[in-house]
């Protein structure tokens, strides 16, 4: 193992992960917005204000020590001598342009497929439902995309314009949001404005999940108001309110009971003592984590083999 000393240390520290990628790897580099970047390998890793965050891994930092250690998977040895090596000179601070007046983000969704086979196969064999998965398709907030045939969740504004997209690979782990994304305006079934509550999840799956568990139970599940956050994070202050639940509230003043359905890990957990902390003055918050499994979905995937198993013990 190599050896760093204090000082290669403190200066590979000095570089921020957009002043790195400008002028060492400037082709990662991709302008969402204002001063908010993407890369080009990972649509939602974020980088603005000095931070990034790579919001489909819910991890983050500051430098870009911190990047080549999580993101790209170098030893913190590896990392300091790849900041502090013959060809890298010290950073020096970038300008700061005056902000424009930024209007409403242009989302670019992907190209749709005619056929949407793949997509339906796949969000089948996590076990939503047929009617669930075709309402979304029908009332133009799912499709199967072009070339890489990945499941896309588009969120609306209050007009019904297309504002957010989230994409999930049909095939592996890949999970990103199409350039443009706005997340104040995640995907959501919300068909009954005047609802008093809402239920939130941490991803559009779960949401889809939940749908499915209210209809094997036999109710109405387009009676109950659904909203994905579009992903959490390890929160570093006290409390943070997803910008999607922002929103949400903002267009539903009626709303006055939130159910969180977040994920049984340390990050879902967070997340919801964050939002409980945050709006349990002013709402009634009730934390509704799936009883097992680590999320909605694997919840539902339990129910399925439950229901599988007893159809075959009765056919003995």
């Amino acid at each position: 193992m190599g050896y760093v000393t204090p000082e290669q240390i403190a200066q590979a520290k000095e570089w921020d992960l957009l002043t790195y990628l400008q002028r060492y790897d400037p082709h990662q580099l991709v302008h969402v917005g204002g001063s908010t970047y993407c890369t080009r390998e990972h649509d939602s890793l974020k980088i603005s204000n000095g931070k990034w965050n790579w919001f489909s891994r819910k991890i983050g930092g500051k430098t870009a020590l911190d990047y080549l250690i999580k993101v790209q998977g170098f030893s913190f040895t590896e990392a300091v001598e790849a900041l502090t090596g013959p060809n890298f000179s010290p950073p020096s601070p970038a300008p700061q342009a005056r902000p424009k007046e930024q209007g409403p983000r242009k989302l670019v969704l992907p190209q749709a497929s005619r056929c949407a086979t793949h997509m339906v196969n796949y969000l089948h064999g996590r076990g939503i439902d047929y009617d669930v998965i075709d309402y979304c398709i029908q009332t133009g907030r799912l499709y199967e995309s072009l070339p890489y045939h990945n499941a896309v969740f588009v969120g609306r504004d209050r007009q019904g314009q297309p504002r957010y997209a989230a994409l999930r690979g049909i095939i592996g782990d890949f999970k990103g949001e199409a350039p443009g994304s706005d997340k104040r305006y995640s995907f959501a079934i919300a068909e009954a404005p005047a609802a008093p509550s809402v239920h939130l999840f941490e991803s559009a799956i779960d949401l889809m999940s939940y749908a499915t568990l209210l209809k094997m139970k036999g109710r109405d599940w387009r009676q109950d108001a659904m909203l994905s956050l579009g992903g959490v994070f390890k929160q570093k202050q006290e409390f943070v309110i997803p910008m999607a639940l922002s929103q949400y509230l903002q267009d539903h003043p009626g709303v006055h009971t939130l159910c969180l359905h977040l994920d049984n890990d340390e990050v879902g957990r967070d997340a919801a003592a964050g939002i409980m902390a945050g709006l349990g003055n002013r709402y009634e918050v009730l934390d509704r984590p799936p009883p097992s499994g680590k999320d909605v979905n694997d919840l539902l995937l339990q129910r399925r083999l439950g229901q599988a198993k007893r159809k075959e013990e009765w056919s003995r």
